[in-house]
């Protein structure tokens, strides 16, 4: 017979072939670089002003506004997007060979796909033309 287990509540269930695992509501946030190696999606550009973050940036800052799908599913994330833990939070894009760091101050509802950007034009410049608009296929990373 197992004994409990104090403090900790485990489960292991297969649903068609996948193992999923429950752990308590207090375990700690996964550390951002395990959630995702590498991501692919469009990169566009906006007028950054006021963000999701409660952050006030320019149109010369190196920032980008994270899918709203991604943003309000990142651990930790809660109903003030002031506290969402992945504001401030760096990432690499990669377009084309061309690549740039950015810091995430703001949440984009318009972006379709979730792992989708939306950069300040500076931004964006050091990856490809304004005047091409969206990129199809960045690349992504946190760093």
């Amino acid at each position: 017979m197992f004994s409990p287990i104090t403090k900790f509540a485990f489960a292991l269930t297969f649903v068609s072939g996948l193992a999923l695992v429950a752990v308590p509501s207090n375990a700690s946030p996964i550390n951002s670089t395990l959630i995702a190696r590498s991501n692919t999606g469009d990169g566009t550009f906006y007028a950054p002003g006021m963000g999701a973050c409660g952050i006030t940036n320019s149109a010369s800052d190196l920032i980008a506004a994270m899918a709203e799908a991604t943003f309000d599913s990142y651990p930790g994330a809660t109903g003030n997007p002031n506290n969402n833990p992945i504001c401030n939070k760096k990432v690499q894009a990669t377009y084309q060979g061309k690549s740039v760091t950015v810091t995430i101050t703001d949440r984009c509802a318009g972006c379709a796909g979730q792992f989708d950007l939306d950069f300040s034009p500076a931004a964006f410049d050091q990856l490809a033309d304004e005047s091409v608009g969206r990129i199809h296929g960045m690349t992504w990373d946190y760093v």
